[in-house]
């Protein structure tokens, strides 16, 4: 089940689906430099329930209103950060939440399209791709990169 905890990758984090039966409908793309164009984070299209899971275990850093949209930060330790958006929050500031309790319900606003949740991961203030922590990132796959002569 994609909403089940996987096992831990060479980060050492483990999180889970934050929306039930959730499809990734838009992936990361790492922008240049802080300020640069890209998708530092991920698009998953709600396949179930519209209630938003906490990925991993943590206390809420912020929940409240960015531009026009909800949005909740939780802080799970270890320089460890995850945003999802558009929320209507359920929680507050300095609420810890577990692995998979209901944060808020999917809204709409932002770049999101409707129906659909952004989940951000950042470490150590660096964005990095939330698949790696959900376990489901694509492996390098190396190739061989000639024609070998028969012999």
């Amino acid at each position: 089940s994609s909403s089940a905890t996987v096992s831990p990758d060479a980060t050492g984090w483990a999180w889970q689906w934050p929306l039930t039966g959730a499809r990734v409908v838009a992936p990361f793309r790492a922008p240049a430099h802080a300020y640069g164009p890209g998708d530092p984070g991920i698009d998953l299209a709600a396949e179930g329930s519209q209630d938003v899971l906490a990925p991993a275990s943590g206390t809420v850093a912020f929940a409240g209103s960015i531009a026009g949209r909800g949005v909740v930060t939780i802080d799970h330790g270890g320089g460890l950060v995850s945003t999802l958006e558009p929320i209507t929050a359920r929680v507050a500031v300095g609420d810890r939440v577990g692995a998979g309790d209901s944060v808020g319900r999917l809204s709409v606003g932002g770049h999101a399209e409707p129906g659909t949740l952004h989940l951000g991961a950042r470490r150590l203030g660096d964005y990095i791709d939330p698949l790696l922590l959900l376990g489901a990132a694509r492996r390098a796959v190396l190739l061989p990169c000639c024609d070998q002569p028969a012999g």
